[in-house]
Parts: structure tokens; C-alpha cells; sequence
């Protein structure tokens, strides 16, 4: 019979353990969280993306601060209404978030405080009041074939389509479609849309 040598562990048969239980637990976590981070970067980094509002141009809706996830991949074609981030054209890499509300081919005009679409007023509910200024949509406004018009929903502290900075979006401007604000936690929920 042999005597084992003082000194030396032996080496792991097959089905032995190298490594205390609790090690291997916390490596398995830890890997699991590495995953799941990778893939939610893929999918932000290709399938969506993450805003920041910035200013009170979409309250009561949306509020400075609030993280939103935009919808990139597959968004073709905006609907009248969807909330939108789009590119502000300044070179700045500003993200403006507005609400779409006359599509291509239409005519739009501020009047009285209202929004006229081919002449009719638009039946919505999102502004937070009357419009005090009609900007470059005081005189009726036709739309180009990739064009929409968007506003605030703070529609009197608003820099949208009224605006000669900012004017029609052109639909190549346009980032994505803002489905889900996931901060405010207490606010977190899917966009009304409709």
C-alpha cells in the first residue's frame, strides 16, 4: 500500500468539486448578469435607443428628466400622433422629442390657437393649451413628400415645426418612434400614442 506524501492534495477525481460551491454560485451569477447586460447593449445599440427629455416641451405628458426607449429598427413610417425623436440638423447632435401631427402631402396652418389639417381642425387632445403663436404655419403650410409636421405638447414652450429653426422634419431626420419611459419609476409605462 502507498503512502500518500505529506504536503500534497490530491488531484479532483471526476465529479469532485475544485472549487468551494458558494465560488462557483457567484461565478455563475456574475456571468449570467454579464450576459444579459451584452445582450440589452445589442439591443439598444441596434434595435433602440435611449432618450433624455430635455425641457418642459411635452408636458403634461412627458417631463424634463424622463428616459424613454425609442424604437429605431423598423420604423418606417410615422403615424399622425406617435412621439417621435428626430435629429436637430444644427450639427449638434441634439435629439428633439415631439408629437407628430400633419403627415406628407398635407396642408397645415395655425389659426386661431388651433391647428387646421387641409383646412378642418385637428381633433386632439394632447396640447396643454391654445397656440399663441402660429409661427411659419401662420399662412397654410403644405407638406413635401417625406415631411411632417411635429409639436410640443407645451405647445406655447415648444421649439417645433412653428419654428424657422426647426420647421417640417424631414422623415431621414427622424431617429425613432418613443415607445416606453422607464424612469420616473413611478411613471414607467408604455407611450399613448393614440
Amino acid at each position: 500500500m502507498k503512502k500518500k506524501k505529506a504536503g500534497k492534495k490530491p488531484k479532483a477525481e471526476a465529479g469532485e468539486r475544485r472549487y468551494p460551491r458558494f465560488l462557483e454560485d457567484y461565478f455563475n451569477t456574475a456571468l449570467s448578469f454579464l450576459l444579459a447586460g451584452a445582450a440589452a447593449l445589442v439591443v439598444l445599440l441596434f434595435v433602440g435607443q435611449v432618450a433624455v427629455v430635455n425641457g418642459n416641451s411635452m408636458q403634461p405628458n412627458l417631463h424634463d428628466g424622463d428616459l424613454l426607449i425609442v424604437q429605431k429598427l423598423g420604423y418606417q413610417s410615422p403615424q399622425r400622433f406617435d412621439i417621435v425623436v428626430f435629429d436637430s440638423q444644427d450639427g449638434s447632435g441634439t435629439l428633439y422629442i415631439k408629437r407628430v401631427m400633419g403627415l406628407p402631402g398635407e396642408t397645415v396652418q395655425v389659426a386661431d390657437g388651433v391647428l387646421l389639417v387641409n383646412g378642418e381642425p385637428l381633433d386632439e387632445a394632447y396640447g396643454l393649451e391654445p397656440m399663441a403663436s402660429a409661427g411659419i404655419a401662420a399662412e397654410p403650410l403644405t407638406l413635401g413628400a417625406d415631411e411632417y409636421f411635429v409639436l410640443g405638447d407645451n405647445r406655447n414652450n415648444s421649439g417645433d415645426s412653428r419654428s424657422d429653426s426647426v420647421g417640417p422634419v424631414q422623415k431621414d431626420w427622424i431617429v425613432g418612434k418613443a415607445l416606453f419611459r422607464f424612469w420616473p419609476v413611478n411613471e414607467m409605462g408604455l407611450l399613448r400614442h393614440q
